[in-house]
């Protein structure tokens, strides 16, 4: 049903109507923008990737053929903006994560967590690209095996090979920063 809700909407939007735009920034803009916000670890780059993805994607709704769900177009657009905003930040300085107090917790639980968090955060975004992606699409996003692969445009097995990996890889490496006790 949304998937027809789409295609009706993609034609109006294509045909420069307006409300058929917001009604498709409205729901997608969000789990874009969560994709975009857990790659980069960054809100204020997230929010450009959501810009620049909803830009090439009116530019190209005229000629869009419906291979694949909009969605999952869209969402492909967005993990190519992050990828392309991972290999520049590569180029220059790393950027600091963000500070994740929760101040419900006393003062010693939020710093445990906050290190917890972070340590999380950095193993992630050490984990090579396609790994980083995979685990964030699956785990973080929701998104099922098939639709991440598609997403990625690989084979499910292929992504369950990144999966099968970038957890291998984050366990040993968490495991290894724990405190023994």
């Amino acid at each position: 049903m949304a998937f027809s809700s789409d295609l009706d909407q993609i034609t109006r939007a294509a045909a420069g109507d307006a409300a058929a735009v917001r009604a498709l920034v409205n729901r997608y803009s969000p789990g874009v923008l969560s994709l975009a916000t857990r790659m980069l670890s960054d809100r204020g780059e997230a929010e450009d990737v959501t810009q620049e993805t909803f830009i090439r994607a009116w530019k190209a709704l005229p000629g869009w053929e419906p291979r694949a769900k909009f969605s999952t177009w869209l969402h492909r657009v967005a993990l190519n903006l992050c990828y392309d905003g991972l290999r520049k930040r590569r180029e220059s300085l790393p950027g600091e994560l963000p500070d994740l107090a929760d101040t419900r917790l006393s003062p010693q639980e939020a710093l445990d967590q906050s290190q917890r968090v972070l340590a999380i955060e950095q193993a992630i975004s050490a984990l090579p690209e396609r790994q980083s992606a995979a685990l964030t699409l699956c785990a973080l996003q929701g998104h099922s095996q098939a639709e991440a692969a598609e997403i990625m445009d690989v084979s499910v097995e292929a992504l369950e090979s990144l999966l099968a990996r970038a957890r291998r890889t984050l366990r040993a490496h968490l495991l290894e920063r724990s405190p023994s006790p």
